[in-house]
């Protein structure tokens, strides 16, 4: 059964959050009125007994009755029906007592603490998610900030190209009245610069035409006038802050104040308006702060402004560049740093200044993503943390509500005997009370997705992806580190294989995948590694086994696909959703390897990897049923996810079956696969010729070496005819991985031969040996002569060599043979040589070994 920690998430975290909460929060209200219940039975049992005791006083009141017959029957009836109500009275108030004691006392402390508990939880998960909330934004504005800036350096650059070829081309001549003045010209540049200029106001972004309508509405519309500011004089075509804000919300459907304000700070930001009177550049919704319209709206937006009068009163320019972008004196801070003094790049030029800006803005990106990242892992690992807590609060209270009907129906069970049929409903009502049940049904209800972080990445304006590894596309990965399967797959799965056999027993080496890793200490081998650059094994050698298989499966989760692309999640479920036939197992494997043929050559490499590491812990541990069940069930998010989580994907198990198909079908599918990826690679990298292609792969490398024959005996017959065609490149051809000393636990991304399996217990041929000692011997032992051994000197092969040698020195028939893609000829008269006939089949498919370790070429196409 799924928890907590495993069916809240959602992609803004806040919403499977409030789905928990709302949940929890209703059970606050039914331990409230549990409690009710319980404190007016309470009451209803103490009135109930005052009543009953007002009885017998009631009775004495009455004179000249059964007091003056002292003896009669009828009296000691009468006094026993007397005693009985007020030993009813006595009863009735004990079970108030008992009540109070027992249930309503106890209980309300245990209902206020879990009170708080859930409200602490929420309170502060909820502040966690707004600081990454907030994080969020700074980062998308120090992206735009960032690519702005790329922006204005690559327009510079181009300015200055063009600029030098001006210069290059033209020589200096006398200036010629004819001509058309300089101004002219740099006016129209600024035009045109400023038609293409795109401006970000708000959620927004808006082109020149569009900017220019609204300034011109605000202008004309939003009440200016003049502002007085001491010393600095008078400040003309000035706003204050709350009309500016009113006027945003009339016009241009601001949701809040805060969107206001924003809008209005994005305009100062854009050169339209500045803060007069007071220092800084804020904007804010103040009726006492005021704003002034900056020359550059009234210019953009084709509206006149007022300008101060001439006055024989002298004044500075606010800016020695452009003294009319204020009318009065500026500020004392604007004033030197115009003259230089408050400038600390004074020689810089303004292609320099927008070079430096530009690592600037590009610093704080990666450092906003590096936090946005850590607010991420933290709150994901407070998340966890409480989500594991809530379900233990939760169970507690369905638990803490089971034992109040049990002290509520013993406290009247043992007072009154008479009230046994009720007690007995109460009690069947407390054993109908089933908490683990009401738990599932809260899950089964209102679920709203598993554990699937969304990773912010940085976006480098070049596309390199040299600053992270978690979170990046897959094949952007592993183009980055020059690999088919991205570097972090490969040393991680290596690592596992050197590290099984120091495990003691073949249970824990198979409950490395099974173990539940604190997402901490998770996160803190993810962050020692999320550099984009390759790592040693000393690295991973600071943490457990468990840890480095679990940052595995952090990373094929924080992937922005899942590794059997959600594009095929419709077909795999039609795939599943088919009823069964007889022949259903052949046609699956068969439509799951078309399917899987759609993924790109990554995706099905590093799939590859992973299945073949898997099935191996499989066979040489010797797991049983349960152990594949958990494994394909703790795997499942990790291939294949759906790409919006919905109520109906939660309660899928296409993942799980494909999964278990893999395991299953793993040399079918994957040979296939190969095969596949090797016909379209040669499709494209031959000639455009039309060739048919022979679906009979039996005697491939027989059919070469006759057309080759017939090749050279035409060229002999006609020296001046065609020259023979290059053989196929063999570069993606990959026989065998070579390397350093084989493992048990090798990784492959070639598909092994589709033999039984041997299942042999590691512990078994671990025992008492050195782990170069824990090779798995070939089936067919390590015996038997070497495969290139040939008999005399006729070339001719052992009889008692297996059908691989005579393939492999058949080629020794021929007169020429390719080598690295290029034809050599063996003797001079190999054109009159008669052709022998081929001897066996190709060795298409490398027999297995569970010894082969992965050499990983680099990657060509």
């Amino acid at each position: 059964m799924p928890g907590f920690a495993d069916s809240f998430w959602s992609a803004d975290y806040a919403a499977g959050l409030g789905v928990l909460f709302g949940k929890l929060q209703q059970g606050v209200q039914e331990n409230r009125q549990v409690l009710t219940v319980a404190r007016m039975r309470a009451e209803a049992e103490e009135l109930y007994g005052q009543k009953l005791g007002d009885i017998a006083p009631a009775a004495d009141k009455l004179t000249g009755g059964f007091a003056r017959d002292d003896g009669a029957s009828v009296r000691k009836a009468y006094d026993g029906v007397r005693t009985e109500m007020e030993d009813a009275a006595k009863n009735h108030k004990k079970i108030a007592q008992s009540i109070r004691d027992l249930v309503v006392n106890p209980f309300a402390r245990w209902c206020d603490a879990h009170e708080t508990r859930i409200q602490e939880s929420q309170d502060e998960l909820q502040t966690r998610i707004k600081a990454h909330d907030r994080q969020a934004e700074a980062v998308k504005k120090l992206r735009s900030n960032y690519f702005n800036k790329c922006r204005l350096v690559e327009d510079i650059e181009e300015e200055n190209k063009m600029a030098f070829q001006t210069a290059e081309t033209s020589p200096k001549q006398p200036p010629n009245p004819n001509a058309p003045a300089i101004p002219e010209i740099k006016v129209s540049e600024n035009k045109e610069e400023e038609d293409d200029e795109i401006y970000e106001i708000g959620d927004e972004t808006y082109h020149t035409e569009a900017v220019k309508k609204i300034l011109e509405h605000m202008l004309n519309t939003i009440k200016m006038g003049e502002t007085k500011v001491p010393i600095l004089g008078t400040y003309l075509n000035t706003s204050a802050g709350s009309d500016i804000v009113e006027y945003l919300q009339r016009y241009m459907n601001t949701t809040s104040v805060s969107y206001a304000e924003r809008i209005g700070q994005d305009l100062i930001m854009n050169g339209f308006l500045r803060l007069v009177g007071n220092v800084g550049n804020t904007f804010a919704n103040s009726s006492r702060m005021y704003y002034q319209w900056k020359p550059k709206a009234f210019q953009l937006a084709g509206v006149p402004e007022k300008k101060n009068p001439m006055s024989r009163t002298f004044s500075l320019p606010a800016s020695p560049e452009n003294a009319a972008d204020s009318p009065v004196i500026g500020a004392v801070g604007e004033y030197l740093q115009g003259w230089g003094l408050n400038n600390q790049y004074p020689n810089e030029t303004p292609a320099d200044r927008l070079r430096r800006e530009a690592r600037e803005t590009d610093d704080k990106y990666k450092a906003g993503v590096r936090k946005l990242d850590e607010l991420r892992c933290e709150l994901e690992e407070a998340i966890l943390v409480h989500l594991k807590f809530l379900e233990r609060c939760e169970l507690d209270r369905l638990k803490a509500i089971k034992t109040v009907v049990l002290d509520f129906s013993g406290t009247i069970g043992n007072v009154i005997p008479s009230l046994q049929a009720t007690v007995d409903r109460m009690i069947l009502y407390q054993e109908t009370v089933q908490p683990e049940g009401d738990l599932r049904y809260l899950l089964e209800n209102y679920r709203t997705g598993q554990f699937a972080p969304k990773v912010v990445t940085y976006e480098n304006y070049y596309n390199k992806v040299d600053e992270q590894t978690f979170g990046v596309d897959l094949e952007a990965r592993a183009r980055a580190d020059k690999k088919r399967v991205p570097l972090i797959i490969t040393n991680i799965l290596t690592y596992l294989d050197n590290h099984y056999p120091d495990l003691e027993g073949d249970d824990a080496r198979r409950g490395v995948w099974l173990v539940e890793v604190p997402l901490a200490q998770t996160h803190k081998l993810r962050a020692k590694i999320n550099d984009g650059k390759s790592f040693t094994q000393e690295t991973l050698s600071e943490f457990d086994v468990p840890t480095v298989a679990s940052v595995l499966k952090l990373y094929l989760l924080e992937l922005p696909d899942s590794l059997v692309s959600s594009h095929v999640y419709e077909i795999i479920r039609t795939i599943y959703n088919t009823p069964a036939t007889d022949a259903s197992e052949a046609a699956r494997v068969n439509v799951l390897q078309q399917t899987l043929s759609q993924l790109r050559l990554t995706n099905i490499a590093t799939l590859d990897a992973c299945m073949n590491h898997f099935t191996r812990l499989i066979d040489l541990t010797s797991a049983d049923e349960q152990y594949v069940v958990a494994l394909a069930t703790s795997l499942a998010p990790c291939i294949l996810r759906p790409r919006t989580e919905t109520s109906l994907t939660m309660e899928e198990k296409h993942a799980y079956r494909l999964i278990r198909d893999l395991f299953e079908h793993k040399g079918p599918i994957f040979s296939e696969l190969k095969r596949m990826s090797t016909l379209s690679h040669s499709s494209s990298v031959t000639s455009n010729r039309p060739r048919a292609i022979s679906t009979d792969e039996s005697n491939r490398r027989a059919h070469m070496e006759e057309r080759q024959r017939a090749l050279l005996e035409k060229a002999g017959a006609n020296p001046r005819g065609r020259a023979t065609s290059p053989a196929p490149s063999p570069r993606h051809r990959r026989d065998r991985s070579v390397g350093g000393p084989e493992t048990r636990f090798p990784i492959q991304t070639s598909p092994t031969a589709t033999t039984d399996r041997h299942r042999t217990s590691m512990a078994s041929l671990a025992g008492g040996v050195k782990r170069s000692s824990l090779e798995v011997p070939d089936s067919a032992g390590s015996g038997g002569p070497p495969p290139n051994e040939l008999n005399g000197t006729n070339g001719d092969v052992k009889a008692e060599a297996e059908p691989i040698v005579e393939k492999r020195n058949s080629l020794n028939r021929n007169s020429a043979r390719f080598e690295r893609g290029r034809r050599v000829t063996l003797t001079s008269n190999a054109a009159a040589a008669t052709p022998a006939e081929p001897i066996g089949e190709e060795d298409s498919t490398p027999t297995e070994s569970h010894g082969v370790t992965l050499t990983d070429k680099p990657m060509d196409d």
